[in-house]
């Protein structure tokens, strides 16, 4: 049996080496942890698969960021992600399962565009995530710009141009309005 529990709930540890094991010790000049430095996850949309017996199987982990255009505006995003799963346990469909909970959260409460960096077949067909509004997006890193992908809600627009960042002030964030499943 499955359960899935707020990251918070899991020894921050137990995450770490989850990332090392789906990742590897190098992951942290990624680009995406670029997006997120210095940010706090945003809790209500992070989670941990766990076991029976409490053993961490994978994890989905969410982020305040914006995008900036040079003339000054702003527009708060979350970057959804690092989604990690045991080795051992990939292709058992947990992946999905913690993708589905952050969205259906994040869904639930009128949460700002959602981003992330990943495999633009997987994202798009089982979550709507797209790479068509991204196109003029700069990212502080190296990125395939197939994978630079966001998901909208219907009526929902993002900026066209402009530079993704880590966001200016992590309380723009309110995590009160948003409620775990």
């Amino acid at each position: 049996m499955i359960n899935l529990v707020p990251i918070a709930s899991v020894p921050a540890s137990s995450v770490e080496q989850l990332l090392d094991l789906a990742f590897g010790t190098d992951r942290h000049g990624r680009t995406a942890y670029r997006l997120r430095e210095g940010m706090r996850a945003i809790p209500a949309l992070s989670f941990a698969a766990v076991d029976a017996d409490g053993d961490l199987l994978g994890s989905i982990q969410c982020w305040p960021i914006e995008i900036a255009t040079p003339s000054g505006e702003v527009e708060p995003l979350i970057l959804v992600g690092p989604v990690a799963v045991r080795p051992d346990r990939q292709r058992d469909g947990l992946g999905r399962k913690l993708v589905e909970a952050a969205l259906e959260v994040a869904d639930r409460s009128g949460a700002e565009p959602m981003m992330l960096i990943g495999d633009s077949d997987y994202y798009g067909r089982f979550f709507g995530f797209m790479a068509d509004a991204t196109a003029g997006w700069q990212v502080p890193g190296p990125v395939d710009r197939d994978r630079l992908l966001v998901r909208l809600h219907p009526g929902q627009q993002v900026m066209a141009e402009g530079l993704l960042r880590p966001r200016s002030l992590a309380a723009r964030t309110d995590d009160r309005q948003l409620r775990p499943v």
